[in-house]
């Protein structure tokens, strides 16, 4: 084994997460090293070629989350990043049924085809979810309260977080904390169907719910899923969703820019082993070739699975932990695909192969909320639904960078699919076959779409987990169930981004506030690092 110098931190993953927290670490003057597997910094979001001549965002594929914040301090802009926002938000082909628009100010006429009520009642949907999402969207960016054990001394700032917590929820009125409590404990299709009657606007709102959630939208909290869906702002205006020009690779090469002009050092194709533990503190890891690399502290950007799974020594954890931590809840049931086209598909519902609004939409593939619970249904029976929900997106109708003038790259995000399949049968041996069921269900609402494939690319959960370290595929490094979020994120007495080892720290969707390319982690982790240095609790080598 060879020991290189040392660091005062070292970051294992350079997803955009990884990237934030070095950044912030960087600029106050921290020596930062960041070790990424692949041969490619970004995580999950990355730009790639995947057929000659065709790039995508293969893994995450748009922008709504990234928090305002990390923008502004990291100066991304000023470092290439360039958002553009859809013409449109959403849009439903319904077959025979007709189709949904959602977004661009028409959603009340278009709502109102299906139902006048339900048209009329959008505003007041909209004006309660909003008050709510600001109030939560405040608490982003800081440090839940962290449930001690360690005597008054240690509760008493925990004390004092949980009050400030406490005022920004009494801002809300009483229907208002009603409204949140049935967001936390209700599914999204009870939730749904107590404000709407039609099915159209349900399934749109109603996406929200399960995407990246392998579960029913009549599943208990998927509610919640659907208002950490909401958070989000593109170009200063809420709610909205966009596109990075380049794909989501632009976003995590600017922020690698930016680490790298604040002195961090950002080492690709070194996969970590081990991180070392020495007298109960991590003092720095082993990468897979054997060298050694120390350090004052280790921060993870990995799934807390993956880490105290495979990266550290199981005795240097308490048994409660190690037993909780092998119970945490993974797997999303997504199924994601990149496909290269020869032209823009012409759906049935609305005819045209001319680049119109509803082609840089979210083009939802599933018609309502019933429909969503028996693909889940099918899934947990099969392994998959042979009628699934398809997400797809055309980023090349905002983005001339993506593919060959005349042709076009299309994201299909497919749920629900099984994380791991019945009977012991391997993703690696289903995989196409279940592309198959995706491209047809496309070719169902648009008759030219299969025709008009040129290659595609397939990442099956197995395929996410191999890839990218999603486990079981979850997009979220952890199910945003209520067991698992804010100060049980990821686990109740560790929710301020320090891990059971001293000198050990978590920087990535694992932690508060979750999934979702939003920067707020690392941010978060960044800021309670610094603290400890300042402290004298870590020291600079």
């Amino acid at each position: 084994m060879s020991e290189s110098h040392a660091f005062d931190v070292v970051i294992i993953g350079g997803g955009h997460n990884g990237l934030v927290c070095a950044a912030y670490l960087g600029a106050a003057g921290l020596r930062v090293a960041v070790l990424e597997r692949r041969d490619v910094v970004g995580g999950a979001a990355v730009t790639e070629e995947f057929v000659p001549g065709f790039r995508n965002s293969v893994a995450a594929y748009t922008v709504s989350l990234l928090n305002p914040k990390v923008i502004r301090d990291l100066e991304l802009a000023e470092h290439g990043l360039r958002i553009v926002e859809r013409r449109i938000s959403n849009f439903l082909p319904l077959g025979d049924a007709g189709y949904l628009k959602v977004g661009g100010g028409r959603t009340a006429e278009e709502v109102a085809k299906f139902s006048p009520r339900d048209a009329a009642r959008l505003d007041a949907y909209a004006e309660r979810l909003d008050a709510i999402a600001d109030v939560l969207r405040d608490l982003v960016l800081e440090t839940p309260p962290n449930v001690t054990d360690r005597g008054w001394l240690a509760a008493l700032p925990q004390m004092l977080s949980g009050a400030r917590v406490g005022k920004r929820f009494s801002r809300l009125t009483m229907p208002l904390r009603r409204e949140l409590l049935d967001l936390f404990v209700k599914s999204a299709g009870d939730y749904l169907d107590g404000w709407f009657e039609s099915a159209p606007i349900k399934a749109a709102y109603g996406f929200d719910g399960i995407v990246g959630n392998y579960a029913s939208p009549y599943a208990g909290g998927s509610a919640y899923v659907l208002l950490h869906h909401v958070f989000g702002e593109v170009n200063g205006k809420k709610g909205v969703w966009g596109h990075a020009i380049g794909g989501m690779g632009s976003i995590t090469q600017a922020m690698a820019r930016a680490a790298e002009r604040r002195g961090v050092v950002i080492r690709l194709g070194q996969a970590v082993r081990e991180v070392r533990i020495a007298d109960g503190r991590a003092v720095g890891v082993v990468t897979a070739t054997g060298e050694e690399i120390r350090a004052g502290c280790v921060v993870s950007n990995l799934n807390p699975k993956l880490l105290f799974g495979s990266m550290i020594d199981p005795n240097a954890l308490d048994p409660d932990f190690r037993a909780r931590i092998e119970r945490w809840r993974c797997g999303s049931g997504t199924f994601r695909m990149n496909v290269a086209l020869a032209e823009l598909p012409d759906f049935t519902a609305l005819p045209g192969r001319d680049c119109a609004e509803h082609h840089t939409a979210g083009i939802i593939m599933a018609p309502s909320l019933a429909y969503m619970d028996q693909a889940y249904l099918d899934a947990k029976a099969d392994g998959w639904s042979k009628r699934p929900i398809v997400e797809m997106l055309i980023p090349s109708t905002l983005d001339d960078t993506l593919a060959p003038p005349g042709r076009h790259v299309a994201s299909l995000f497919c749920q629900h699919v099984a994380p791991v399949l019945p009977d012991g049968a391997s993703w690696d041996d289903r995989r196409e076959q279940v592309a198959d069921v995706m491209i047809d269900l496309v070719n169902s609402y648009a008759p030219n779409f299969k025709q008009a494939v040129l290659g595609r690319q397939i990442l099956s959960p197995l395929d996410l987990e191999r890839t990218f370290g999603l486990v079981g595929g979850d997009i979220f490094h952890g199910a945003l169930s209520l067991d698992q979020l804010f100060s049980a994120r990821p686990m109740l007495g560790h929710a301020d981004y320090r891990g059971p080892v001293r000198g050990l720290y978590l920087c990535g969707s694992g932690t508060h506030p979750g999934g979702g390319v939003t920067g707020a982690p690392g941010h978060n982790a960044a800021r309670e690092i610094l603290a400890d240095f300042r402290r004298g609790r870590l020291k600079r080598r």
